[in-house]
This record gives C-alpha cells, structure tokens and sequence, in this order.
C-alpha cells in the first residue's frame, strides 16, 4: 500500500494576527486552523502532532482554543479507522502548547519520538509558556518508562529512516530542536513542517512587507535566528513536493514555487490552483 498522510483536524486558534506573520495586522486578531497528521501505508499507523490539551490550556497565551467533540484526537483517528491503541508511533514536530497535549491519552507502548534537543529546549525557559508544564511532565513519565520514549540527535546524525519511504530530519528552524517527518508518496516527497510556515498566502505567495525575489516572510513567533528561519523555508520548497505545515492547508510545490493547494490529504486533490506570474522582457 502506498504511503498517505491523512490531515486531523484538532480545532482552531483564536490569537493575535503578527504572531503568526511577522509585522503583519498588529493588535488584530485571526483564526487559524490546528492540525495533526495520520501516516498510512507503512507497518503501522503513525501520528504526527497531538494538538493542544483544552480550550482552557490556550489562555495562558492570551489565545482562544475553538477546539469540539468532532476535534477530538480519538473520533479524529476513528475517521479513518485508527484507535489510539494502533498507533505505533507519536512523532512531534516540536512541543509547543498546540502539538503534544494529548500525548498521554496514548498507552505507553506508543513510542513518542522527539529530537532530544527540543526536549532540552522546553525546559529551558526561552520560550515559555509555550510548552505547558502538564505536557512537559508527561513527557518526563515517559522518559522513565521503558520504551515509551524515543530522543533522536538529528543535528548530529541528519536524516534519519524511521520505515521504508518515512523519514526525520532537523528543520533548524521556529525552535532550536523541531523536526520534519518526510513522507514519500507515489506523487513525491511530502514534508509535513511544523510551525516552519504558518501561513502560505503572506509568508510564501505573497510574502508581507517583502520587496526581493523569492523572499519568504518569517513567523511572528521563533527561537532561532531570521536568516535560518528564511533558509529552512527555501530548503523545504526546494526538496519537497508537497508541503504540509500545522496551521494551513497542504500546498504543492514545483520548482520552489507553491503551484496549488490541497484539503485533507496528500496525495489528494488539488482545492486551488495557483498559476504563475507572467515575466515579460522589458
């Protein structure tokens, strides 16, 4: 069976409009989508991302969570299938409030994977209260439980093979420890890339406030530096051909350009296409 990633749909955020596009809408507020990822087609069932624990959990950022029964992670695996007990693997892109609060409805024999790095990273202080104290704790439980836990070092290693056709690798970007899970389908690579994008349409098609070429917008919101947040965007649009970060819809990418937008799965089909912009010699 070929490999497919199935979106999950966690709920949506209500927060200030420039902490997802730096500069952009200041004092304006936004709703945006939270999604997580379901791997089908290898040896077993893999999540990506759990999503954040309640709507109450969201207000010690000053933002409102929009998250329903329909969002729960259980009815959002059943929809294809998946109980929680199936899933072999919980990847995390990072460990933001908004990405691994339900880890602990998983059992213990679900091995949660994260970059050991980013685990150092959450209990460093430099972007707190971004990673709540019950997920972090839960994560402690697990590093105590035999088997519970994966750490990688993938700024050490680099890439690294979790099964035939799924990869992990540093993004060295938004937080000093996140990582992209690769994903080859039968219509390409397919990148699933955390908060590295939040917003395709002001930080990619039309970037906010950019005059250069091909020059992406950055986030509101990182823990590393502008000039690797601008370069981890260009590497993911010039090695993947579909990108799908946790707050936007999926995108197809050709030739470092994003040519359509997708739904809820990739491969899937194409809910929007973008044609390119037309250069006339002067």
């Amino acid at each position: 069976m070929p490999l497919e990633i199935k979106v999950l749909d966690y709920g949506d955020i209500e927060l200030e409009s420039s902490f997802l596009v730096l500069g952009r809408g200041c004092g304006q507020r936004k709703r945006t989508y939270t999604y997580g990822f379901l791997i089908l087609g290898g040896p077993w069932p893999v999540v990506v991302d759990t999503g954040y624990r309640h709507n109450q959990i969201m207000e010690s950022l000053g933002m409102r969570g929009l998250q329903f029964h329909e969002n729960m992670i259980e009815n959002q695996l059943m929809k294809y299938g998946v109980r929680m007990g199936d899933v072999r693997y919980v990847a995390h892109t990072h460990l933001h409030i908004d990405h691994a609060g339900k880890d602990e409805l998983f059992p213990m024999n679900t091995t949660v994977i994260v970059n050991r790095r980013e685990l150092e990273y959450s209990v460093s202080g430099l972007m707190h209260p971004q990673y709540p104290a019950p997920d972090i704790k839960h994560l402690i439980d697990r590093l105590h439980t035999k088997h519970a836990l994966r750490l990688e070092d993938l700024e050490l290693t680099g890439m690294i093979e979790l099964f035939p056709g799924c990869y992990l690798e540093a993004a060295g970007a938004h937080t000093e420890g996140s990582m992209n899970v690769h994903v080859d389908t039968v219509e390409g690579r397919a990148t699933i890339c955390g908060d590295v994008i939040y917003d395709f349409n002001d930080q990619i098609i039309n970037p906010y406030h950019e005059i250069h070429a091909d020059e992406p917008r950055v986030t509101g919101n990182h823990g590393t530096t502008k000039r690797q947040e601008k370069a981890a965007i260009k590497k993911l649009l010039n090695s993947s051909r579909f990108l799908l970060p946790v707050h936007d819809k999926p995108a197809k990418v050709e030739a470092g350009q994003v040519v359509a937008r997708l739904d809820m799965a990739v491969p899937g089909p194409v809910t929007q296409s973008l044609p390119a912009r037309s250069w006339f010699p002067a």
